[in-house]
């Protein structure tokens, strides 16, 4: 196990207004837009449903009931809900939403952690293009990967995940000797970011063979493989005039 609390700021030169905005929407969208992950009915009208980017029309579907056959319990499964704008802007909204607590506390970490040097670096303007540039591209991943390897192009998609990816593609190429502090093996230590996101992002190509176009806990491991290539070969091009 190896989970990152924090890493060298020291040299900050501007406060990291937008990474700030950027946490706060999505606790906002998740607590007052979602119900803290309750209001289904909002949640399957923003999300990103690949058949919808595909085909340009939006999708409703009927709730479903299924039934798990090792316990026998059966569940409710909700329906896509109408999206009453057009479905190519869920490539945006569903990057502010999230699957439940323990979804968006982990975003966030990360976000906090990683954002804030990479906006440093190439400033606020700058920096939120980057993040939702990523998080588009992270998502047209997921739903063209869907479509190659023959998913279930129905399964809605949300998270802060692939735009966060984004971040940390770019966080290891301009930092990758920075000092990330981390918890590993219960012990709380020092590592250089190219081991600590490296270790990351090896354990999402490892969960993502054969699974690039399934849903994995709310993203699929395509659209955090995805959203960091694109940071990774992305955020030179933000970082011009800027050192």
């Amino acid at each position: 196990m190896l989970m990152p609390v924090g890493d060298d700021n020291s040299d900050r030169r501007i406060k990291p207004l937008i990474n700030y905005l950027l946490i706060a929407a999505n606790i906002f969208v998740f607590v007052f837009f979602q119900g803290m992950g309750t209001d289904e009915k909002f949640t399957y009208a923003f999300s990103t449903v690949p058949a919808e980017i595909i085909s340009g029309k939006d999708i409703v579907t009927e709730d479903q009931m299924y039934e798990d056959p090792s316990i026998g319990e059966k569940y409710r499964v909700p329906g896509l809900q109408p999206t009453p704008i057009s479905v190519y802007i869920t490539l945006l909204t569903s990057m502010f939403m999230h699957g439940g607590l323990a979804h968006i506390f982990g975003n966030m970490i990360y976000l906090w952690i990683f954002g804030d040097n990479i906006e440093n670096r190439i400033g606020h303007l700058r920096y939120l293009i980057f993040y939702l540039l990523c998080g588009v591209i992270a998502s047209l991943v997921h739903v063209f990967t869907s479509d190659f390897l023959g998913s279930n192009l129905l399964i809605p998609t949300l998270g802060a995940s692939g735009a966060i990816s984004g971040v940390l593609g770019g966080y290891i190429l301009l930092f990758p000797k920075r000092r990330v502090r981390v918890i590993m093996l219960y012990q709380l230590t020092e590592v250089p970011a190219i081991f600590a996101i490296g270790i990351w992002f090896l354990f999402q190509l490892i969960n993502g063979i054969g699974l690039l176009g399934s849903d994995q806990g709310g993203v699929a491991y395509g659209a955090h493989i995805g959203g960091f290539l694109a940071g990774f070969f992305l955020v030179k091009f933000f970082a011009i005039g800027k050192s």
